[in-house]
C-alpha cells in the first residue's frame, strides 16, 4: 500500500469515504459524523497539504488529516507549548476493516510526527463514541481528559472532547510512503 499527500481531485472520495463512515456508525448507533462536512474546507486542507491518502493499486483505503494545528478549545496553553501534531479525520473503507489498517495508520502519523520534532500524537474523539474511545486506548494512546463544554456550534456541549495522546516515534507502519518530508515544527523551549 502506497500513502500519498492528497490531491483535490480527492475531494469526492474523501467526502464518500465520510458518508460511508457516517452510515456505519449510526448502524453502530452513534451520531457521530452525521453533519456533513463542508466540502470547501475539506479541500482547503487538502491544500494545506495536511490530508493523506492510502491506496492499494487503484483502490483508496483510507484517509488521515495530520497537523500542527490544534482544534481551539481543547488542549490547554501547557500542552499547546509541547511539540504536538493532530489526527483528525482517520478513515478506512469498510471493505478493509478488520486489517489494522486504522493502526498502521497511527503508525504512520506518528513516524511522521517524530520526523517532524513533535513529542506527542494527539487526538480529539466523539465523547460518547467509547468503542473508538477503546480502539484508540488499544492503540497505545493514554486518555488525557474529556472537554464536555466549549466552542461548540450553538453554544451546546462539545460532541468531540475526549482528548487521548501518546509519544510519536519511528514505526514500521509497511506503507511505501511517497509524501514529502515534514516541515519541522517550531517551539519556543
Amino acid at each position: 500500500m502506497i500513502i500519498t499527500p492528497a490531491e483535490p481531485r480527492d475531494l469526492s472520495k474523501l467526502l464518500d469515504f465520510r458518508e460511508e463512515a457516517a452510515a456505519w456508525l449510526r448502524e453502530l448507533g452513534s451520531d457521530q459524523w452525521s453533519r456533513p462536512y463542508p466540502a470547501d474546507r475539506l479541500l482547503a486542507t487538502i491544500h494545506s497539504g495536511t490530508v493523506f491518502m492510502l491506496r492499494d493499486g487503484q483502490a483508496t483505503v483510507g484517509t488521515v488529516t495530520l497537523t500542527p494545528e490544534a482544534e481551539e478549545g481543547l488542549w490547554s496553553e501547557r500542552e499547546l507549548a509541547e511539540p504536538s501534531m493532530f489526527i483528525n479525520k482517520l478513515t478506512v473503507a469498510r471493505e478493509y476493516a478488520g486489517q489494522n489498517v486504522g493502526g498502521r495508520l497511527l503508525d504512520w502519523a506518528g513516524d511522521r510526527a517524530y520526523r517532524a520534532g513533535a513529542r506527542w500524537l494527539r487526538l480529539d474523539a466523539w465523547t460518547t463514541n467509547e468503542a473508538l474511545q477503546k480502539y484508540y486506548l488499544q492503540q497505545g494512546f493514554t486518555h488525557v481528559r474529556t472537554v464536555r463544554e466549549g466552542s461548540a456550534v450553538n453554544g451546546g456541549p462539545r460532541v468531540s472532547g475526549w482528548l487521548a495522546q501518546r509519544p510519536t516515534g519511528p514505526a514500521a507502519h509497511g506503507f511505501s510512503d511517497r509524501t514529502p518530508p515534514p516541515r519541522r515544527l517550531c517551539f519556543a523551549a
